[in-house]
């Protein structure tokens, strides 16, 4: 009976991720804005402790990324008018905007992945439901 190479398998697995992950960092940055940008809108008025307990971040790295969400006209900051010590967060139409225009952005691997085959694809679609499931 044929066994399978476990190390072999993962280290191959590892390979192809690190390849694939060209140029995500970028992608990254998308996906934990969007996060946040989400879970403002779910929470309106949040608090920033609020935002960095539902996207599991620590609040000096939420308080960073909304600053920069504030300075690019996707978040209102306002103090709370019933805590003075505390802010409330708001999405701005245009965070608004661009919450719904990036809903669809997937980068650069769905580029490569709608290249394959749909054979290819359903392969990979099921390759990723079986690691979904390892624990």
């Amino acid at each position: 009976m044929f066994k399978l190479n476990e190390d072999r398998i993962a280290q191959r697995l590892a390979a192809v991720i690190e390849r694939l992950d060209d140029g995500r960092l970028q992608d990254r940055y998308r996906l934990q804005e969007r996060s946040m940008l989400m879970a403002i809108e779910e929470m309106e008025p949040a608090s920033l402790g609020a935002v960095a307990e539902a996207v599991n971040r620590g609040a000096p790295a939420i308080s960073r990324a909304v600053d920069a969400a504030v300075r690019d006209g996707l978040v209102d900051r306002r103090p709370d008018p019933d805590h003075r010590r505390r802010l409330q967060l708001r999405l701005t139409e245009e965070g608004k905007r661009h919450l719904e225009d990036t809903a669809a952005d997937h980068g650069r691997l769905a580029e490569r992945i709608g290249t394959l085959a749909p054979s290819e694809q359903r392969a990979v679609e099921r390759a990723v439901e079986i690691l979904e499931h390892m624990r």
